[in-house]
């Protein structure tokens, strides 16, 4: 190959601002021929660089080895002729070069696929032939080279692209889009573009089909259907082609293929607004929903209300607890079911967390709709759950809000709902509730009401009063209950009743019994240093259902005995039955541990729960303590005064003291005596009292009390005896 240099080093058509140097290939097997080229394109300085074949083997060995823009050959050379190199099909321009008079050699050439032809007539005419030709035959390779790079490229491109002529009539599709639709080149070039658009495909992954196909020189999703009839989802881009007097000449366009896409967003909205476990929309698509029929209310386009029902499982936590959370994730998918098939066509139920779902039940004629799938619900969870071979019955305690109250903000209807469930649920349960105004107002002073509480944790407002406990047969006095009050900043002193149930609503009954323990021990110190004898008395304390549950309980227990310096035997502990039936086995493990140590253990309000006599004869306490109800309605022909001579008689026969509360008037005093009742508190021995109260009562001794009939029976104020639950 014979190279022509720049002087500068650089060759000519690489500097900056020139066109870029041709690659020649010159056939030529004459010597002077050659020799004549080669000095015409130094002379003139022509972009060129080139080889030089001196036969047709050595052309094609050239042609071979390297990429060449433009073939000059001679027609006639020694070892063949040099129209072989058309038939080679290189799809570049071949310029053939022929002897002066052999004009029909050069039209047989052309006929061949000759680019052009130059006659050797003279070397002059020849040589000056030679650079325009050439330079023709340049922009046709340059051109051929583009056109092969865009084949190329639109070969290789992952989208389906397609040409379409001024008309619409599809010119040209590349192997994608021939795979894409399944279509042979004989099948579609030449059909409108347009029998490719569909007008309906799958409505989960393109909500609507577009009234319109993207513009020109826009793109937009829209549904394509292949060969065999199958549909899906693309995104189409098209632009205009014009020629260089803006005429339209031809349309180009892309088709990407979105179906895995739209069906991952699909999955992913679903995920997004579902609940994972019951398939059921979540809060997001609930509230969603709620919005839009609320917005319908406010409009007023529609003559039919909504409801929300707020559903909570009663005893779910004690299910989930018994047989394990597998178990119970089945059960909630069961229950799931069972509340769709609840419904009516239109309504929504969803799962707003745990155990806990709402139903929209939208288009209400009158308030009756939202009734009647409220009862459908309770009948529908009557019926038992197999889930793991276990039998499982629950019920549900509902809150209704309706429409009918002019609400502004979906949140606001979903809580009042809640509201109004919650009002259900301490009801009685298995029962629903319709929220009225008042229920809102109460619930805010509710809430008033928990963040004092927290405050008073904190501050410690808590103050105890001491109720005395008597021997009913000698009169004695045996110890004190600790009962709990709140000196409320604003409201005064209040008793359990008006803040227990926030507390333990909140979580803080076990902080309050906690406090309850330590400060009832540190007083029973304190009185017993004060005399001998004093020294015998006892504290009894109410446990919290939270503080039985604790693991921590005889530990801290010990702590409050070691600081205080009370010994065990001064101290009882009263836990109630409906704690007791919780968990039998646990407790009576607890209590096991407690009772070690010496500590005393009573059953407060017997009577008034269900357990079983197996589990109390399980049970390692003290005493029985007959509820207050049964005391006071207890006459001569009353059932209760039976139920207190059954109770005496089962702590007799199991070894255990009877202890009655309320004790108010003399008779009830006599009643108690001639059934055998050992111990007794009420009114009737002295109301509760604070420390310093106690103190001068204290004094100068023990008191016994003797002559009931002069005793003040009371009135008002604690009835009876009042654990600080």
């Amino acid at each position: 190959m014979v190279e022509r240099p720049d002087p500068q080093g650089v060759p000519a058509g690489l500097r900056p601002g020139e066109p870029e140097a041709l690659h020649l290939l010159l056939v030529e097997d004459d010597e002077v021929d050659r020799m004549a080229f080669e000095r015409f394109v130094r002379t003139h300085g022509l972009p060129y660089t080139y080889s030089v074949a001196g036969s047709l083997g050595e052309a094609r060995s050239l042609l071979v080895e390297e990429d060449f823009d433009v073939v000059l050959t001679d027609v006639h050379l020694g070892d063949g002729d040099g129209l072989e190199i058309l038939a080679l099909g290189l799809g570049i321009p071949v310029i053939v070069i022929t002897g002066a008079g052999r004009e029909a050699v050069a039209v047989e050439a052309m006929r061949a696929g000759a680019y052009d032809y130059l006659s050797k007539d003279t070397e002059r005419r020849y040589l000056e032939l030679l650079q325009v030709t050439v330079e023709k035959a340049r922009r046709v390779s340059i051109s051929a080279r583009q056109e092969r790079l865009l084949t190329e490229a639109l070969r290789s491109i992952n989208d389906a692209v397609f040409i379409t002529d001024p008309e619409g009539r599809l010119s040209y599709v590349n192997d994608t889009f021939r795979r894409a639709y399944g279509f042979a080149d004989g099948e579609i070039l030449g059909q409108p573009s347009s029998n490719l658009w569909a007008e309906e495909a799958d409505h989960e992954l393109l909500p609507a089909p577009p009234e319109l196909l993207p513009r020109e020189g826009e793109s937009g999703e829209c549904w394509h259907r292949r060969r065999d009839g199958s549909v899906f989802a693309a995104l189409l881009s098209r632009a205009p082609i014009d020629d260089a007097h803006g005429r339209r000449v031809a349309s180009v366009g892309a088709v990407h293929d979105i179906t895995d896409r739209k069906r991952a967003e699909e999955q992913l909205m679903h995920a997004a607004l579902h609940d994972a476990l019951t398939g059921l929309p979540n809060r997001i698509l609930f509230m969603d929903r709620l919005e839009n029929a609320l917005a319908r209310a406010r409009r007023k386009e529609e003559s039919g209300g909504f409801g929300v029902v707020f559903l909570d499982l009663d005893r779910f936590k004690t299910l989930n607890d018994s047989l394990g959370h597998q178990a119970g994730d089945c059960l909630l998918q069961a229950i799931a079911e069972r509340l769709s098939g609840c419904l009516r066509g239109g309504d929504t139920v969803a799962r707003l967390g745990g155990d806990e779902f709402a139903i929209l039940v939208d288009e209400l004629e009158d308030v009756r709709g939202v009734h009647d799938v409220a009862r459908r619900i309770h009948r529908s969870l009557e019926a038992p759950f197999e889930i793991e071979g276990h039998e499982c019955f629950t019920s549900a305690s509902l809150g209704i809000a309706l429409s009918t109250h002019g609400y502004e903000r979906a949140e606001d209807v979903l809580r009042d709902a809640d509201i109004a469930m919650y009002r259900a649920k301490s009801a009685g349960r298995t029962r629903h509730v319709v929220f009225r105004p008042d229920m809102h107002l109460q619930a805010m002073a509710a809430l008033h009401l928990e963040n004092d509480l927290r405050r008073a944790v904190e501050r410690e407002e808590f103050r105890l009063r001491y109720q005395p406990l008597v021997d009913l047969a000698s009169g004695g006095l045996l110890g004190f209950e600790a009962l709990v009050r709140w000196q409320h900043p604003e409201r005064g002193l209040l008793t359990p009743g008006d803040f227990l149930p926030a507390a333990q609503e909140t979580g803080l009954s076990a902080a309050i019994g906690w406090w309850v323990l330590g400060a009832a021990c540190r007083q029973l110190r304190l009185w017993r240093d004060r005399s001998p004898a004093l020294r015998n008395l006892s504290i009894h304390v109410n446990l919290d259902a939270s503080q039985l549950s604790s693991v921590e309980l005889p530990e801290r227990i010990d702590t409050v005995l070691e600081e205080t310096g009370v010994g065990a035997e001064g101290l009882c502990l009263e836990i109630t039955e409906d704690m007791i039936i919780e968990d039998p086995k646990r407790v009576a493990r607890v209590l096991g541990i407690l009772r070690e140590t010496g500590i005393r253990l009573h059953v407060d309000d017997f009577g008034t729960g269900y357990s079983s006599l197996g589990q109390l004869r399980r049970l390692p306490v003290d005493a029985l303590k007959i509820d207050r109800s049964f005391v006071s309605r207890m006459t001569a022909r009353s059932g209760d005064l039976e139920i207190v001579r059954t109770i005496v008689q089962l702590g007799r026969n199991l070894g255990l003291e009877v202890v009655a509360e309320g004790i108010e008037r003399p008779d009830q005093l006599s009643r108690l005596r001639q059934l055998g009742c050992g111990h007794g508190q009420g009114f009737l021995f002295g109301q509760p009292k604070s420390a310093p109260e106690v103190d001068d009562w204290l004094h100068p001794g023990v008191p016994v009390f003797s002559g009931f009939e002069d005793a003040d029976g009371g009135g008002g104020g604690d009835s009876g005896s009042e654990a600080h639950r």
